[in-house]
């Protein structure tokens, strides 16, 4: 079994610290090179900036849990979910398309 594991490039887990302008207020935040990775791929499929897809979903968890307390852990989770259920993510991006159609007509 470790060999499997033993095979993974030791960059894809070095950690890189990225700065994130969060409505005006500077922040850094470290994850594993794989994470933004993923993080940079799904805002790819968004059709956004990483630095957009990040500000959304901060923004999102703000409005809907008051707080963020763990962002990095927010960010990692999330490309957990991607990478478990990309139907999902494919299925919300058909979604938001279509009512952008719907309201330019």
């Amino acid at each position: 079994m470790c060999g499997l594991f033993l095979a993974v490039d030791p960059s894809e887990y070095e950690v890189e610290t990225r700065t994130i302008r969060l409505h005006g207020h500077v922040t850094s935040v470290r994850l594993e090179r794989s994470f933004w990775a993923t993080i940079d791929h799904i805002a790819g499929r968004e059709d956004i900036s990483t630095a957009r897809f990040v500000t959304t979903l901060h923004d999102e968890i703000q409005e809907r849990d008051g707080e963020v307390p763990n962002f990095a852990s927010l960010l990692r989770v999330t490309c957990l979910q991607y990478l478990r259920r990309p139907d999902l993510h494919e299925a919300e991006i058909a979604a938001r398309r279509a009512r952008r159609t719907e309201n330019a007509m």
